[in-house]
């Protein structure tokens, strides 16, 4: 053995009991367990439980794995693979103009892509980059609102019958080229100009290559319910594999409800449908400031945003659409500004806003346009009650939804593994510690239809985490939202050590993680 990992509890990521035993790793693979002899290298872990690597499903770290070789905000949590391509924005397929509108829309997520060399321009360019060594693995989700910024611009129109096919033959090459399914954000423009048979017809494509859909819906507010139930109509008419991004009931609207999105999804799983979804154990939100707008102002890309928000009479109808009739930016719900706080600017000169809530529509619209649309918040909108019921559900997974920009971004980026592990296992009782870690990993990889991922079982990849089930903590806050975690000494990747005695090495050994191909193709 490369290395014996003695007397650990193994938590294998099935939700079955735990055990003690010892580990061992050979050529980047479990390769026995059991009580086992000495190895190269011997680890005592008499006190820690192993368990595989946490998958984040919900990870937007499309640019920071190129540019951050440490990524120990993911990596000191145990996380050992991300999905990427989230909410139908990122940065392949793309031509020169879509690159160029894509990263303005999205700098608040990224940052502006200065010092990263694009070199890519489809999924497979994108995949061969990160598996020139990254700090974890990572997945990709064709991006379903840049494909159709690259076929009809960001105009908010139907597709005609060429685009459609063209959209179409976009989605199939991704897939083709190792994407694990398809993404869409459906309160971000221009992806929320589609409607439900364009979504449809592109759900089809990635169901023939036996992939999911992953959609942030239309609606987290006013509607919400209504916009649950028209993903899982999609994806019931498409024979699709469906993924409910951040699957949060949010807004005074929906306090106490989580049982109602819940009792939705048994009835379709009872009935045949595959549904799984992922939320993060906290009750804000992060977005964009931007997003908040409504569809039209966003209409036509972030140059005619600015222009639509420096004109008064636009900028009025935009308050008007915010504060009285609740834009579809914001959930259908009327903006309350003393629940948004800015978390991230591009723009130095703005630095003070960062931690201070919106005082109103005059201050967001001077922000908007003074930081050019690459403001980042916060949005203190989500109820503890639901946040705990959506995470005890069978098909639920973990995921961050981390947001790594900004000086002050939302603790979930640092924080949501051990969170989980700390505070709703061994504080709270939410989750035994077995059903967690199969949360974070077993069911991750099943979704993901990773044959050798997931578990802690022989001839799977040594992806592993060891943590201390007794002092495991979240050490980011609201507050000070950049502290590594405590209590995750060791992470390894294919069997080699990523994170030894608590300190980030210097090894890559994250790659891209490839749709396993489809017999039909």
């Amino acid at each position: 053995m490369d290395l014996v990992i003695r007397g650990a509890r193994v938590v294998d990521g099935t939700g079955g009991p735990s055990y003690l035993a010892d580990v061992g790793v050979h050529d980047g693979r479990v390769a026995a367990i059991g009580k086992l002899g000495g190895g190269r290298e011997t680890l005592d872990a008499h006190g820690l439980a192993l368990a595989p690597g946490f998958v984040d499903m919900h990870a937007h770290s499309d640019l920071a794995l190129l540019r951050d070789p440490d990524h120990g905000a993911k990596v000191a949590q145990g996380v050992t693979l991300e999905v990427l391509g989230q909410d139908g924005l990122s940065y392949a397929p793309v031509d020169e103009r879509t690159r160029t509108e894509v990263r303005a829309a999205i700098a608040g997520w990224n940052g502006p892509g200065d010092d990263v060399d694009f070199d890519w321009r489809d999924v497979g360019g994108y995949l061969d980059r990160l598996d020139r060594g990254v700090a974890v693995n990572a997945a990709y989700l064709v991006p379903q609102g840049t494909v159709r910024a690259l076929v009809l611009g960001w105009d908010d129109r139907p597709a005609t019958p060429a685009e459609l096919d063209r959209m179409r033959a976009l989605v199939a090459d991704g897939l083709a080229q190792g994407a694990v399914g398809m993404s869409s954000g459906l309160t971000y423009t221009p992806g929320m100009y589609a409607s439900g048979a364009e979504l449809a017809e592109l759900c089809a494509v990635v169901a023939s290559y036996g992939g999911y859909y992953c959609p942030h819906h239309r609606s987290y507010g006013r509607g919400a319910l209504a916009a649950y139930a028209e993903m899982v109509e999609l994806s019931r008419g498409a024979g699709c594999a469906l993924h409910l991004a951040h699957a949060t009931m949010n807004f005074d609207e929906n306090e106490g409800r989580a049982g109602e999105l819940l009792d939705l999804l048994d009835a379709a799983l009872a009935d045949g449908c595959d549904i799984t979804l992922d939320s993060y154990p906290y009750t804000a939100g992060c977005t964009t400031l931007v997003a908040l707008l409504p569809s039209w102002a966003n209409a036509g890309g972030p140059e005619a945003v600015l222009a639509r928000l420096a004109d008064d009479a636009e900028a009025e109808r935009i308050r008007y659409a915010l504060e009285v009739e609740g834009a579809d930016g914001c959930h259908g719900v009327p903006v309350d500004w003393s629940t948004i706080e800015i978390s991230g600017v591009g723009d130095p000169a703005f630095d003070a806003y960062v931690g201070a809530r919106v005082t109103g529509w005059d201050a967001a619209r001077r922000l908007l346009l003074g930081d050019r649309l690459r403001p980042t918040i916060l949005q203190h909108v989500g109820h503890e009650e639901n946040v705990r019921a959506i995470m005890r559900h069978p098909a639920h997974t973990g995921g961050s939804d981390g947001i790594l920009r900004g000086a002050k971004p939302h603790p979930r980026a640092y924080g949501t593994f051990p969170h989980y592990l700390g505070h709703y296992v061994r504080e709270l009782g939410v989750l035994t510690l077995e059903e967690c870690v199969a949360h974070l990993a077993g069911r991750p990889a099943a979704r993901l239809r990773l044959p050798d991922r997931g578990l802690v079982r022989v001839g799977y990849r040594a992806d592993l985490v060891l943590f201390d089930p007794d002092t495991v903590a979240a050490g980011s806050t609201y507050e000070r939202p950049r502290v590594l975690p405590t209590g995750v000494p060791y992470v390894l990747i294919d069997g080699r050590f990523v994170m030894r005695d608590g300190r980030r090495t210097d090894v890559l050994a994250g790659r891209s993680v490839r749709r396993t191909p489809h017999s039909g193709h």
